[in-house]
């Protein structure tokens, strides 16, 4: 083999670059964020129902902040480099 043929590249080091990092970041946060707002909403006294998990934070809001963070990994991890 040739010292070439031996030596790997220098952009073959690391699978991401930064800005697929700085990414990545963004997503998990948006993540984060997302079940933190999904949080809560029990009840007091375990015999009572509450309507607080109905909430529009809870149903909505949410789910759309955890799946932008979920595209937002998905798109770091495929983006070029």
């Amino acid at each position: 083999m040739s010292k070439e043929q031996m030596t790997p590249n220098a952009s073959a080091d690391f699978p991401f670059t930064n800005r697929q990092y700085r990414w990545l970041g963004i997503g998990l946060a948006l993540l984060v964020v997302g079940y933190i707002l999904m949080s809560g909403g029990a009840s007091e006294d375990p015999t009572v129902f509450s309507y607080e998990i109905f909430n529009t934070r809870r149903i909505t809001v949410a789910p759309i902040v955890v799946l932008t963070g979920y595209a937002t990994i998905f798109y770091a991890i495929l983006k070029r480099g």
